[in-house]
């Protein structure tokens, strides 16, 4: 794993608040078999365990060593890869997967979508975070491997060409979106560091539930919860 990518996961680990607040979004969708794809180092990982048995995966195998440090023996966790359909598991089906800032560092992702589906039951839930917004595209993202941030809708439709039924949609962090832009875009920096992250931690609290309140047109994130559908739309047999 890259300088860059382990400080802003490291960094992220700090931001606690959001990090609950993210999560109790789609609580209600954790149950029975949990797969996490592409775990980091575990910054959510030890809290999905409180909601089902989890499996968690990631493509690095530094960030694999971290996340069972973190969990011990309340997950299993080992080596996977999303794109090419590859993981440590053999003919495993999940209740819900959990894909938190993953698919914009997957070069292809319409495949990727398709192995989380071949993963999921007939009616299994998909919750997927990803960045948005083009014009937010700065030197963070570049530097810790995103291949894109997108346009709402058109990941929307893919997801539902791959064979997903959506559930809710939402736009997430309209104040990171700030800090982003001028952290990636006007100040060059290529990682988020800490202090960044203290002093999102000390306003989240205040500006985040506004957000339960009003959602937000802009943000860092989009927010999907989807459900596999029995049959995609070419009819194929699920």
């Amino acid at each position: 794993m890259d300088h860059a990518s382990l400080t802003t996961l490291e960094s992220m680990n700090q931001a606690l608040w959001y990090n609950r607040w993210t999560l109790n979004k789609f609580a209600a969708y954790l149950h029975g078999d949990i797969l996490e794809v592409g775990c980091g180092i575990g910054n959510f990982t030890p809290a999905l365990g409180r909601y089902g048995r989890v499996w968690a995966f990631d493509i690095d195998a530094h960030a694999v060593s971290q996340t069972k440090k973190r969990v011990k023996r309340d997950a299993s966790v080992g080596l996977g890869d999303i794109e090419r359909g590859s993981y440590f598991f053999k003919n495993k089906k999940f209740s819900t997967l959990v894909c938190l800032n993953v698919l914009e560092h997957v070069s292809n992702d319409k495949q990727a979508l398709a192995n989380m589906r071949q993963l999921l039951v007939p009616g299994g839930h998909l919750i997927l975070l990803v960045p948005i917004h083009a014009s937010l595209f700065g030197t963070i993202d570049n530097s810790i491997g995103h291949f894109r941030r997108y346009k709402p809708q058109a990941l929307i439709t893919e997801v539902k060409h791959q064979g997903f039924q959506i559930l809710s949609q939402r736009k997430l962090n309209l104040f990171g979106a700030i800090g982003w832009y001028i952290t990636g875009k006007l100040l060059k920096r290529t990682s988020v560091n800490n202090s960044y992250i203290r002093l999102f931690n000390l306003f989240s609290p205040i500006l985040l539930p506004l957000e339960d309140i009003i959602a937000p047109p802009f943000g860092t994130s989009l927010l999907l919860i989807a459900r596999r559908r029995k049959r995609t739309k070419q009819s194929e047999a699920s």
